[in-house]
């Protein structure tokens, strides 16, 4: 009897691991950037960080939150049509080094809300910014943003110098240049699209299923309003930082994927040239994700650049 239970249990068992398998392999088919995204959030958690949300200026804003409270505090903005969870194999460094690191989801990214009625400038994204420092309590942090956010945080800077005590520029955005590629690539509505976006954005872009590029393409069809708003923005000019950067008095650090062809290396020269405490990190055989696919190599220069 005793070994008729155990049978019985272990062919209950195996079948309800066959169940989940397959569930699991179903949703992946189905929707494999929401397990993409399930997998990464898990990184986070199994890595330290917190997962939050708070009221910001009126919206329902989502961040992360790792490292021991009474740590130096580090901000972390990403970029365009990014989330918090890009920061995942960076974050870890500074963890480790004491820091209390925040991962705030722009509005209309990541888990953040998406407001109809919000603009998604560069100008009004560094403001929820700065409320989110307020928020937090943060009187003064190490400030850093990846693209766009490097574009959103140069402005928080020059604005509110007291609160940044050493700013942080990856692969950034800011300076006034068209871009040469085609900024319709940030919504593909294609796989010859993804395609080329992978191929603008890393130096060595994997294979990409076909399954996995159609479910890309249905995500970037549902937020495209949200990146053309923003897109628009941007493309106007208005905000750029060509005029701010030379008052910036905190150090900077500039780090670059030499591969970078959204915002090429070159920016990141002109940036040091003008910048009175600049200091330029060019990582080789990286590219624009260069935060996340070459944090082996980035970490430790920003933990160093922040202990010095």
């Amino acid at each position: 009897m005793s070994m008729k239970r155990t049978s019985s249990w272990l062919l209950g068992g195996l079948f309800a691991l066959f169940l989940l398998a397959l569930v699991a392999g179903v949703s992946f088919w189905i929707r494999p950037v929401e397990v993409f995204r399930a997998v990464t959030g898990a990184q986070m958690y199994f890595r330290g960080a917190d997962s939050r949300w708070a009221a910001i200026e009126g919206y329902r804003i989502h961040y992360y939150v790792a490292g021991p409270v009474d740590g130096p505090a580090v901000v972390l903005v990403h970029g365009l049509g990014g989330r918090s969870e890009d920061w995942v194999n960076l974050m870890p460094y500074l963890r480790r080094a004491g820091y209390r690191v925040y991962l705030p989801d722009l509005p209309g990214f990541g888990q953040s809300e998406q407001p109809a009625n919000f603009s998604y400038s560069v100008r009004d994204q560094a403001a929820i910014v700065v409320a989110f420092l307020v928020a937090m309590n943060l009187k003064q942090v190490d400030l850093g943003g990846w693209s766009m956010g490097g574009w959103i945080v140069q402005r928080v800077a020059s604005e509110h110098p007291g609160r940044v005590k050493n700013l942080m520029l990856f692969d950034s955005a800011g300076l006034y240049v068209r871009p040469e590629w085609d900024t319709s690539l940030f919504t593909p509505s294609s796989a010859d699209q993804v395609e080329k976006l992978d191929a603008l954005l890393m130096p060595h872009p994997p294979w990409v299923p076909g399954f996995v590029e159609r479910d890309i393409v249905r995500e970037s069809q549902r937020n495209a309003w949200v990146m053309r708003r923003a897109l628009a923005s941007m493309l106007t000019g208005r905000d750029t930082t060509d005029d701010l950067l030379s008052e910036l008095k905190m150090p900077v650090l500039l780090v670059w994927g030499a591969e970078d062809h959204i915002t090429p290396p070159s920016l990141g020269k002109t940036m040091r040239a003008v910048i009175p405490r600049a200091q330029l990190e060019v990582i080789p055989d990286c590219g624009h994700l260069a935060p996340n696919q070459c944090a082996a190599e980035i970490g430790p220069k920003v933990v160093g650049f922040l202990q010095q």
